[in-house]
């Protein structure tokens, strides 16, 4: 059975794909995104999967690789295409190659045409595709900058893509509509750049005039993405929160366990944003908690001392999680949630004020 999972990046519209083995655990990263690097360390640990290469499409010109984070996070080891020009990666592929993961693998094949070094990877039983900028979900990548050739991305489309079964899904590399998923079947009749009867010079006469606005961090992008996105002049990992060992999830908040909270209660404030009948309920509350209802959090939060770490509590973990970005949103940078809140506190035995 195959780990499948399709992420997102809102700000690059970029969509990064995580493929697993099922019987050995070992797992591939499709086009990460340097941004989003602790959510998908999250969700490579949170599933207990070994994440062994992260593979790129093409060199992108919209955003910055994670994969050097993803190295220095989770030691998995870097590839893409020998056309793309890139220096710093652990292989360098070429068409036909195979990189596997457990008892999966992609077929790697080129399909220059956006940029001179775009491939195309192909899971082994051919139901699934990953094409980059190549085919886009009833287009195509632009083909105007970065050795882009409109006549070479029609024949790969044709020869490389369309080739494919006709039930093959196509996963491309970004949609600004919101489209998640398209097929070979759908793209052969509806493309309207690609499908149905158009053929090379009518493509690249169309591809010619598109008149398109300079990519806006292409300057940013670019040269980092040639470095496989190793920040430049030697910079090192982005600092983690060092007030406590906190665990980062795959929905994006911060977490403490209980264990760690107890026993540095005075180097903490724990806000409890339940409301006051839970407060002083049966679950009873942390000693020196704040009582500060998850409803009046964004309108208060200027009532919080700001000299120590936040701690956010609630019944289950739910509400506090949300409490966390609130007071993220209000400035406070030090700030994480109790995982399962009073009820795992209290079903741990943990001291409580008040309570039965």
């Amino acid at each position: 059975m195959l780990v499948f999972r399709q992420l997102f990046d809102p700000t690059s519209s970029t969509y990064t794909y995580l493929l697993g083995c099922s019987a050995t655990g070992e797992a591939v990263l499709i086009d990460p995104v340097f941004e989003q690097a602790r959510r998908d360390a999250a969700l490579v640990t949170e599933l207990g999967l070994k994440l062994l290469w992260t593979l790129e499409t093409h060199v992108h010109a919209d955003h910055v690789t994670g994969a050097w984070l993803m190295k220095q996070k989770l030691g998995s080891r870097i590839a893409l295409a020998e056309a793309g020009g890139a220096a710093g990666a652990d292989l360098m592929l070429k068409d036909g190659d195979r990189i596997r993961f457990g008892k999966r693998s992609l077929e790697v094949r080129a399909t220059p045409g956006h940029t001179s070094g775009c491939v195309t990877y192909v899971l082994d039983d051919e139901s699934m595709a990953f094409t980059g900028d190549c085919v886009m979900i009833r287009g195509s990548g632009r083909t105007d900058f970065q050795q882009g050739d409109a006549r070479a991305l029609y024949r790969s489309v044709r020869s490389r893509i369309f080739s494919l079964p006709e039930t093959c899904l196509l996963y491309p590399a970004h949609d600004y509509r919101g489209l998640t998923v398209t097929s070979v079947s759908e793209e052969k009749k509806y493309n309207p750049r690609l499908g149905g009867e158009i053929g090379e010079a009518d493509y690249a006469g169309y591809m010619k005039n598109l008149d398109l606005p300079h990519p806006k961090k292409i300057d940013e992008a670019v040269p980092a993405n040639l470095r496989c996105g190793q920040p430049g002049n030697g910079a090192a990992l982005p600092a983690e929160p060092e007030w406590a060992p906190l665990r980062f999830t795959f929905s994006g908040v911060w977490e403490v366990e209980p264990h760690w909270l107890e026993e540095n209660l005075g180097a903490v404030q724990v806000v409890d944003v339940r409301e006051p009948d839970e407060f002083t309920g049966p679950l009873g509350h942390i000693h020196g908690a704040t009582l500060l209802p998850l409803g009046e959090l964004a309108g208060r939060a200027k009532e919080l001392p700001r000299d120590k770490p936040i701690v956010a509590v609630c019944r289950a973990g739910s509400r506090s999680a949300h409490a966390t970005a609130i007071l993220q949103k209000a400035g406070f940078a030090d700030v994480a949630n109790l995982p399962g809140g009073m009820l795992r506190w209290r079903g741990e035995g943990r001291g409580v004020e008040g309570g039965m």
